[in-house]
């Protein structure tokens, strides 16, 4: 396991967004820009159940994050991880607020359909440069 630095966590903290590899079935990488968050210790992904990187860590856990500051894009960094939990429920849905908040300014999350239901992978770091 890896700590996050103080600079790793301020750019996941900030309104940077983030690019979350995983590994398709047939070992090709797929790559998903998205919103990006931190306890502080890990990172957040937050998804819907059912969506390609969803169905991906179900089969590998492992993933890449790339996130880089979006007032300098020269200031990045990349995480090799592997998620070492998952939360579904109210937590996930109220994190996709949370997330949607910190994003856009939007108290709720605008692109959830009625069905949806919301996981967050908690990422272990296992490299970070």
């Amino acid at each position: 396991m890896s700590k996050l630095d103080q600079r790793t966590t301020k750019l996941l903290k900030g309104k940077n967004f983030a690019f979350v590899a995983t590994i398709n079935r047939d070992g090709v990488p797929q790559l998903t820009p998205t919103w990006i968050d931190t306890d502080g210790t890990n990172v957040l992904v937050n998804t819907a159940l059912g969506r390609t990187k969803e169905r991906n860590v179900a089969r590998d856990k492992r993933v890449t994050v790339g996130l880089l500051d979006h007032s300098n894009p020269y200031d990045r960094v990349t995480i090799e991880g592997k998620v070492v939990k998952e939360i579904r429920g109210k937590e996930a849905e109220d994190h996709i607020d949370k997330l949607s908040y910190k994003y856009t300014g939007n108290k709720k999350y605008a692109g959830r359909t009625p069905s949806e239901k919301r996981v967050i992978f908690v990422i272990e770091p296992v490299k970070v440069y």
